[in-house]
């Protein structure tokens, strides 16, 4: 049997997270950085904990005016101590109501940045490591990330995206260009199901790429996540592919 994680970023303030909590395997709740505050952390931990999700952090870089997709470039050291601070921030919360923290997903620009840049990525790795070795840093697919985390040990999960179009290296079109995302919700499922099932994704440049899907991303705050949440679901148990985290 075929299995798959299937992960939602929650806490950004979309109505639908506590029915996308009921679809999901694993959440990645913001922190804080880009959409959030501890409130809604604590909300959002309490929801998935009924719904038997796994739960991960969502760390980004400080920019709540652009939701985490403005580039930036700060030093090592910096970034260390932000993800600390998020994560832990996260960890805690999770601590308070029984439970523990699963895995760590960078948001956005973050995310993006730390799959081509080593520095970036051994910083994000190092400070997970530090936290608690046992949590698995979630990363783009055949990225830095994954190799950084990999260079400390940590358990990882690369992660491949329904809706969002890739470039011929493998890598996410930017979302300033043509193509970066799939509003088609039949391109999107058709994408998940050849990435799923035979480990390929097919480029905007026509060329077919290798990727190892491990975790599919759905982006919660999409305005028809919900019901393509569903329509992912129907299509697994359809084609006997077991969703887990």
């Amino acid at each position: 049997m075929l299995h798959i994680d299937l992960n939602a970023d929650l806490g950004e303030g979309s109505p639908h997270d506590a029915e996308l909590l009921t679809l999901v395997s694993s959440a990645n709740i913001a922190c804080g950085y880009h959409a959030g505050d501890a409130s809604m952390m604590m909300k959002s931990v309490r929801e998935a904990i009924r719904n038997n999700v796994a739960l991960g952090a969502h760390p980004s870089f400080p920019d709540r005016e652009n939701f985490g997709r403005t580039a930036m470039t700060l030093p090592p050291e910096t970034v260390y101590a932000q993800i600390l601070y998020q994560v832990g921030a996260l960890k805690a919360i999770t601590q308070s109501q029984g439970a523990r923290l699963h895995h760590v997903k960078p948001h956005g620009m973050l995310y993006n940045q730390a799959a081509r840049n080593p520095l970036l990525a051994d910083a994000i790795a190092k400070a997970v490591y530090a936290l608690d070795p046992a949590l698995i840093l979630v990363g783009l697919a055949g990225s830095e990330l994954i190799r950084a985390a990999e260079h400390y040990g940590l358990s990882t999960r690369q992660e491949v995206f329904a809706d969002r179009g890739y470039q011929a290296d493998g890598s996410l079109v930017p979302r300033t260009q043509i193509g970066a995302i799939i509003d088609n919700e039949d391109e999107a499922l058709a994408q998940s199901l050849l990435m799923i099932e035979c480990g390929k994704v097919q480029a905007i440049t026509g060329e077919q790429v290798d990727v190892v899907a491990q975790s599919l991303c759905l982006h919660g705050d999409g305005q028809h996540a919900l019901a393509f949440a569903r329509r992912l679901r129907q299509a697994f148990a359809q084609r006997n592919i077991q969703v887990i985290a």
